[in-house]
């Protein structure tokens, strides 16, 4: 019972740490990912002979890259987006006017009164964005971008320093365990990250061809915005689809094609979730769905969406950690992802074994 509360205290400590250092804490989280995921390509290099810092140079190069050419396919499509902003304009004004039209012939609210309205929720949103501090939140962002990849660097330049300092840091005779434990963090997030790149090109790719058979405007920049989103679980493909919804409907105001838009990304979510998901990032990152949700929503509470994305991996590296640990083990089946056939078929054995055990 006291590992039970041993453990509980260390959680809340855990949590409590995450939410008051956070803008400290997720940037480390994200470049851990990274530079375990980057870390196969310092290999490579080398073992084509390239001193150690030059190779890790060269990986954490190469990631930015990528990173930059994706952003400026993005940013030509959302050029042209804007190119187009008067026709937007006016069926906006068009769906505004007839908005309004329908409050007041369904609800008996004057245009002044809607005005007033208006004009207060304007008001709250302004204060709410004053209060929030969104310029120290954009430039913590832009900070975050300029350090990330030092962080990167830096860790993959220390990483057996890391390693050693795990093993050290505990007995002798648990020093197989940490090294079991340790290969399977990396295992997992390797597997996770990597399936999570290959799934969110697949999820693009159909995206984008589903709207372009419908002959959605910016069909391409909508697919990847949405497979994009769609690395926030659960909650990222909601808000994908109200932005596709919404940009349909400004450009086709006719319902069959916003329909045939809903259409598209309810498909593709089905195929993510049971074909994309299990082929591609694969049996490692091993949670139940309850877990994941929960997961999700606290990371969100602690750090908004880096929490979020965040969450998954963190939940899977708790779980591997659990599953080694003797008085852990019980958290590691509460994270797991098993059926509730298997789970009451062990719980049913278990009982039996203990009833057996006191049979005089």
């Amino acid at each position: 019972m006291m590992s039970v509360y041993r453990s509980l205290v260390v959680i809340a400590i855990l949590i409590g740490g995450i939410y008051v250092g956070q803008d400290i804490i997720v940037p480390l989280a994200l470049a851990f990912l990274l530079a375990v995921l980057l870390r196969p390509v310092e290999a490579f290099f080398i073992r084509l002979g390239l001193p150690k810092v030059l190779a890790i140079s060269l990986a954490v190069f190469l990631a930015a890259l990528l990173l930059a050419g994706l952003i400026f396919l993005l940013s030509i499509q959302i050029a042209d987006f804007s190119n187009q902003w008067p026709k937007l304009k006016k069926n906006i004004n068009e769906a505004y006017n007839d908005g309004r039209r329908w409050v007041r012939r369904e609800y008996r609210l004057s245009f002044w009164q809607q005005d007033q309205y208006i004009k207060k929720a304007q008001t709250q949103t302004i204060e709410n964005l004053q209060k929030s501090e969104a310029l120290g939140s954009i430039t913590g962002s832009l900070s975050t971008l300029v350090l990330l990849p030092i962080y990167v660097f830096l860790m993959l330049y220390y990483r057996s320093m890391f390693i050693r300092f795990s093993i050290v840091l505990f007995t002798d005779k648990h020093k197989c365990k940490v090294l079991e434990i340790l290969g399977q963090i990396k295992t997992i997030v390797q597997s996770y990250m990597v399936g999570l790149l290959l799934e969110t090109a697949a999820v693009a790719t159909l995206n984008s061809i589903g709207l372009l058979l419908l002959n959605v405007q910016y069909a391409i920049l909508l697919g990847v915005m949405a497979a994009i989103l769609n690395l926030v679980p659960y909650i990222g493909g909601l808000v994908a689809t109200a932005l596709a919804v919404l940009v349909t409907f400004m450009n086709h105001p006719d319902g069959l094609t916003v329909l045939g838009v809903v259409g598209v990304f309810v498909l593709v979510q089905l195929i993510d979730n049971n074909f994309l998901v299990p082929m591609i990032v694969g049996s490692k990152v091993r949670i139940n769905a309850l877990a994941s949700i929960v997961g999700v929503l606290v990371g969100g509470a602690m750090a908004g969406l880096s929490g979020m994305f965040l969450s998954i991996p963190a939940i899977a590296i708790l779980k591997a950690i659990c599953d080694r640990v003797d008085h852990l083990h019980a958290w590691g089946i509460l994270l797991g992802d098993e059926s509730p056939d298997d789970n009451y078929k062990k719980l049913k054995k278990s009982l039996e074994s203990d009833q057996l055990s006191e049979t005089p």
